[in-house]
């Protein structure tokens, strides 16, 4: 079998980061991390997938993530958040979410 494609690596990375599930507090900051390697269609999928695995009761839709990440885009989290997260997931490797370097 070959190589997951970053989409299945994102969705498996949070599952490891996040086995309960994504608390409110770390949804803006993982958008944000998000929505800097996958566009947005891939963020979408990413977030219906991990809904659909964790049995939310209300369903999501597609209106309702486009509008998170464009509150996220708006709002950017602060990089202390990001950071938090970025390290969560980078301990369950994803190397595509080592926090930036203070420069």
């Amino acid at each position: 079998m070959g190589n997951p494609s970053l989409f299945e690596s994102a969705v498996n990375w949070i599952r490891t980061g996040y086995p309960e599930g994504i608390p409110p507090t770390d949804f803006p900051p993982l958008l944000a991390l998000l929505i800097q390697s996958l566009d947005e269609e891939q963020v979408t999928d990413v977030v219906l997938r991990l809904a659909r695995d964790h049995g939310i009761d209300e369903p999501l839709t597609e209106q309702q993530i486009h509008d998170a990440i464009a509150k996220v885009t708006a709002e950017q989290p602060t990089k202390g958040e990001i950071n938090q997260v970025a390290g969560r997931l980078a301990s369950a490797g994803w190397p595509l979410a080592t926090p930036p370097s203070a420069s």
